[in-house]
């Protein structure tokens, strides 16, 4: 499938006898937006503490953050865009701050899903989500109530690493098929999308207004 909303396709995994593609959403930061805070702004002391810093506060006082520090990936490919922080008053805090780069994880996440389905012509009601991030209970269930759909967070969080291994395993015959393999996947949690309708149309419509705002920044050799 050739995408037509700014995705990549790309080959996903493969076996001897078949080739198995994907479409791809590459967001250029994500987690790297929290070693941001943690590195440059020192607004924390390690990763894990942007979870205690979001859930201190009810919601983010209206800040919201695009961390386009090197442009914008898919689906926007807006390489002059940058990062911007719209929304504060005197009254913003640390917290604000931290808990509105989580939230910009899930936001991204939202507009590639939503690509996703289109160009794929399939919808979902649940997503598997692995990876450093998935210990933070906070971007877990934010995820899940953006999404409006549940997040499933396995046992095992690193599955890059597992699924090449059991690709290997495969290949030598520790397994008879697909389908033995995917009967590995445990799940670890399930996080179940709370937020109101209006709420999160309200949400994801300010933060495609930050978007907006923070497109073809950069100028062209200008320096």
């Amino acid at each position: 499938i050739t995408s037509q909303s700014g995705l990549l396709t790309t080959i996903a995994a493969s076996t001897s006898k078949n080739v198995e593609y994907a479409l791809e959403g590459s967001v250029f930061v994500a987690g790297a937006g929290i070693q941001w805070l943690r590195d440059s702004m020192r607004m924390l002391k390690t990763s894990a503490q942007s979870q205690e810093y979001a859930e201190h506060v009810p919601d983010t006082a209206g800040v919201y953050i695009v961390p386009a520090f090197a442009g914008m990936g898919a689906p926007y490919w807006d390489q002059y865009a940058r990062g911007m922080m719209i929304g504060i008053t005197g009254g913003t805090s640390r917290e604000h701050i931290v808990r509105a780069v989580l939230e910009s994880i899930a936001f991204q996440v939202y507009d590639n899903a939503q690509v996703m389905e289109q160009d794929s012509g399939y919808s979902f009601s649940v997503m598997k989500a692995d990876g450093g991030p998935v210990v933070n209970r906070f971007l877990m269930q934010f995820q899940a109530d953006i999404l409006d759909a549940a997040v499933d967070v396995p046992v095992v969080t690193e599955m890059t690493a597992y699924g090449a291994a059991f690709l290997a395993a495969l290949a030598v015959g520790e397994f008879d098929s697909i389908e033995d393999v995917r009967g590995c996947w445990k799940l670890g949690k399930r996080y179940e999308p709370g937020m109101g309708r209006m709420e999160r149309e309200f949400r994801l419509e300010q933060w495609h207004r930050a978007v907006e705002r923070c497109k073809n920044w950069e100028i062209p050799n200008r320096r």
